[in-house]
């Protein structure tokens, strides 16, 4: 017997065939122009000059420290969900391999919900619950890259357009990234308030809308209620700054393929100092906000380029320099992708089940078809009160 107080809604929650083509062809589109941007002024033959020239044996200690990063990431998820529960390290590994690489080749940040799904076949965590603990990490990994990017723009001497876009780059990712940390305080601090606040704020736009948010913001802060303290939280902060301190190191190594030592014939070197690696690493990271294509092709590339223009000349930068981007992203995405692969084999799944069970989450995550009348009234007394 239905509830008076309840009603029906005919809505659809199947994604068509045509919002999914518009969506794939959006990110080709940011990848295109991104793509575009980074090879506008390339010189080709110097960057096949530089590809044929490099140093390959450098690889061998970049894919370790990549393949250290993968252990430490998964660590640190692993410190962060242990207010919920301890999961043994290969259900970890698994969700974290398999989700950094759905992350890799989904569109717009699509593959972000792989992990929580993940880790909640594995595990008794609750796929809202894991979710939680990834927005957490993204929040603290913004807010990191955020001021080491500030802090390091202090030793740039020089003022030109690219630093000052940097600049402002690293004020927006920080306000962004601050903001929602103070969101994250207040709900956690007033629980009631801050549900009602989002549903009277978005209840002025749908009420679908609203209703959905608020709940989804109800159950956001009783996930971060478990989030872990004492030695826990500072292992997570460990590896946080551990991650990011080797990734630049990664980066500097990488560079040092390209600085002609072993060249036989013409080569220009790229010269890059420690701090400089660093720059580039967080002005990299900024660009990687902007939702893109599969791979993240064309984003990478734009993000590592610009990072290099505050330091090299362009005759260095549109040939060694859009080598060693593309050395990077082509070593990144392979050593993701085949880590992904290995252990969706060592769990015999396969990726179409993982890509349609993530886009069948997708779209339960719409509102529900039944709306509460009562939850109505109280958005509605919400908005009398503001």
């Amino acid at each position: 017997m239905t509830n008076a107080s309840t009603k029906t809604l005919p809505m659809k929650r199947e994604e068509t065939p045509v919002k999914r083509l518009l969506k794939f062809l959006a990110s080709i589109s940011v990848a295109f122009l991104l793509g575009w941007w980074a090879f506008r002024d390339t010189n080709w033959q110097e960057q096949w000059q530089s590809l044929r020239s490099a140093n390959y044996w450098w690889l061998i200690p970049y894919f370790a420290i990549l393949l250290t990063i993968h252990v430490f990431r998964t660590l640190r998820w692993g410190n962060l969900l242990s207010g919920l529960e301890r999961v043994r390290f290969r259900q970890l590994n698994e969700a974290t391999g398999i989700g950094f690489m759905m992350l890799l080749l989904l569109p717009f940040w699509l593959g972000a919900f792989a992990r929580p799904f993940l880790i909640a076949q594995r595990s008794s965590i609750r796929k809202s619950a894991a979710m939680t603990s990834v927005v957490l990490e993204r929040i603290v990994d913004g807010i990191s890259i955020a001021v080491l990017l500030r802090m390091l723009l202090f030793l740039v001497v020089d003022d030109t357009e690219a630093v000052r876009f940097a600049r402002w780059g690293a004020n927006v990712m920080f306000a962004v990234f601050i903001g929602a940390l103070l969101f994250l305080l207040f709900v956690s601090w007033q629980q009631q308030r801050a549900v009602a606040l989002v549903r009277a704020i978005l209840g002025r736009l749908s009420l679908k809308l609203a209703l959905g948010l608020g709940r989804a913001v109800d159950t956001f802060v009783g996930s971060v209620r478990h989030i872990p303290r004492g030695w826990q939280l500072v292992s997570f902060l460990f590896f946080t700054a551990a991650i990011w301190g080797i990734n630049g190191v990664a980066m500097y190594i990488l560079g040092r393929a390209f600085d002609c030592s072993g060249a036989t014939g013409a080569c220009v070197p790229l010269n890059l100092t420690l701090v400089q690696t660093y720059v580039v690493l967080c002005v990299l990271m900024v660009g990687l906000m902007i939702p893109g294509a599969p791979g993240m092709v064309g984003t990478f590339q734009a993000g590592v380029k610009l990072g290099l223009s505050l330091f090299l000349p362009g005759a260095v930068l549109n040939g060694t320099g859009v080598a060693y981007a593309n050395a990077m992203w082509l070593c990144a995405t392979g050593q993701q992708v085949l880590l992904g692969v290995i252990l969706l084999g060592l769990g015999s799944i396969s990726f179409r089940e993982v890509a349609g069970d993530l886009r069948m989450e997708g779209e339960a995550a719409t509102p529900p078809r039944v709306l509460d009348t009562r939850r109505t009234a109280r958005i509605a007394g919400d908005l009398a009160q503001l």
